[in-house]
Formats: C-alpha cells, structure tokens, sequence
C-alpha cells in the first residue's frame, strides 16, 4: 500500500537520498551510509554518539497495486514501472520528513535525542533497540514480567525465546 504524503511527488529518489544526508549532517551527524536491496534500503548514521538505523520498505513491483487497474486489468509495463517508481520517490520523502521532524523536535526541546531515536539506535549485536525490545515487550505484557536488561549491564532474568 502506498502512502499519502508526497504520493504525487516527482522528487526523484536520489536527490531526497542527497538531502537527508545533507539534513543529518546539519545536525551533527558525523557518519552517513546508505545501501538498497531489491525489498528495502537502510539509511545510517551517527549522530550523538549513536549509530541510527533506519531501514526503509520498498514496495514489491509486482503487486497488483502496480501491475493492475482499479478495475483488475493488467497494465502496461510501462504504466506499471511507472507507479511503482512514483511509490519509491514517495517512500524516500516521507522517510525525510521523519527524520527531520525528529531533528527538529530534538533541537527546539521538546524532546532528547534517545527519545526520538531509540527504537533505531544499533546495538553492540546489529540489532536495533526496537528489533531487539519487540519480543521483550510482548513478552511483558503476556506475563506482567519486565524485560530483561541488556547482558552488559546487568543480570536480570533471561531474554525470552533464548
């Protein structure tokens, strides 16, 4: 499903790329590295003494969202390469507009750095605090146990599923 803002950009993808390394080196980050694979792109960096990992959704080219009509016909193949461009420009744009709307509600105040951040920030093992932290906290609230603590600072009781 594609979403709504900037459904209708025609930002191409490499400059919203170019301009949110721009925007986090702005801000201080120090590192910046993007990659992209058939299924998704990551987006990372470092700013504030962390390792941010945004990982970015690309949309399947062959779903019948682009390769069909409202109505269930095929489309062309160009009309479908066609929608499914539309949908990566609209994904790295909106992709922007989180990352600045994180920047900027950090940088007036209103919230902290790890606030804004911590479900993308990478951990010593790769994963990302929110990739690491979704089974914990499922976990807490099937039993009303609290998460585990990181192994490095602390015992605590075992992650679950390990």
């Amino acid at each position: 499903m594609t979403g709504t803002y900037a459904a209708g950009t025609d930002v191409p993808a490499e400059r919203s790329k170019a301009e949110i390394e721009r925007t986090l080196m702005r801000y201080g980050a120090d590192e910046f590295m993007y990659g992209t694979s058939r299924d998704g792109a990551v987006v990372q960096f470092r700013a504030d003494g962390r390792m941010v990992r945004f990982v970015l959704p690309m949309p399947d080219r062959a779903s019948h969202e682009f390769t069909r009509t409202a109505t269930g016909k095929a489309k062309t193949e160009a009309a479908a390469q066609k929608a499914w461009e539309q949908a990566t420009r609209q994904r790295w744009r909106a992709l922007l507009l989180a990352i600045k709307a994180k920047l900027e509600a950090v940088q007036i105040g209103l919230a902290t750095f790890e606030q804004e951040f911590l479900a993308y920030v990478v951990l010593p093992g790769g994963d990302t605090v929110g990739t690491w932290l979704a089974p914990q906290l499922d976990h807490a609230y099937s039993t009303g146990a609290m998460p585990t603590m990181l192994p490095a600072l602390g015992a605590g009781p075992s992650t679950p599923g390990r």
